[in-house]
């Protein structure tokens, strides 16, 4: 695994190891893990989201199956690492969460095939798309409510292409340590390569994008003070707290 991490006023990025992180940089310092903020482990030029993208979220919504991804945007603006705050808006009365397998591109691609989309994969890590709710359910689009100041959480750290398995692994949300959400990655309506293949003929992606892929049933609301964690099995906790 690798990430990106802060100690003092340095910057970089880093493997990690059994509590040990050896910077990449060329001095090769090494540091223990509980020295270091962690930061978002991507930097990307864009955030691109999949709505009701899972076959039990649809069946708990009512709503029949997309016949494609339903694609929207959050700004880069809204990234924080494992351990940073969501910050509760003001002018929102309803928070949720929403745990999301997400994918960091490796390689600056346009209109790549499902076959060849591996190649384009760094790897794989946690993100939490924070919604307002009720600005969403009044606008009638998505766009304020998708995109406040730390409402795109994203982390710990990213597991490299060829160490995880999309086809199974089981993804969860808990809230002060209570299961929310509970599936498992293999019920994606459109899988990771159909979804780099459809937003590639549309966009080109850059190194360090990141895709969302959608969320599980069981979205349900935050609350300030609230400790939330979306976990998936092989890569780890993503964890914050509501402020």
């Amino acid at each position: 695994m690798f990430g990106r991490f802060k100690y003092s006023d340095e910057v970089f990025y880093g493997e990690v190891s059994n509590g040990i992180v050896n910077s990449h940089d060329s001095d090769g310092k090494t540091y223990e893990l509980e020295d270091l903020e962690l930061l978002p482990p991507s930097i990307p030029t864009k955030i691109v989201c999949v709505g009701l993208n899972y076959h039990d979220h649809a069946v708990e919504l009512g709503m029949r199956v997309p016949e494609e991804p339903v694609l929207f945007l959050k700004p880069t603006s809204a990234l924080i690492g494992h351990g940073g705050k969501i910050n509760y808006p003001r002018s929102s009365k309803k928070v949720d969460y929403e745990a999301e397998l997400a994918v960091i591109i490796g390689k600056r691609c346009k209109n790549i095939s499902y076959e060849r989309a591996s190649d384009v994969i760094a790897g794989f890590t946690c993100f939490n798309d924070v919604t307002a709710r009720d600005l969403q359910n009044r606008d009638g689009q998505w766009t304020r409510s998708k995109s406040f100041d730390t409402f795109a959480p994203v982390g710990p750290f990213i597991v490299p292409a060829e160490d995880f398995e999309t086809d199974d692994a089981p993804i969860k949300t808990r809230v002060n340590g209570e299961i929310r959400q509970d599936s498992n990655i293999s019920n994606l309506i459109f899988d990771v390569p159909y979804l780099i293949e459809f937003i590639s003929g549309i966009m080109t992606l850059e190194v360090g994008d990141i895709i969302a892929t959608g969320t599980p049933p069981g979205v349900g609301e935050l609350n300030p003070g609230d400790l939330v964690e979306v976990e998936i099995e092989g890569i780890g906790i993503l964890g914050n707290e509501v402020a």
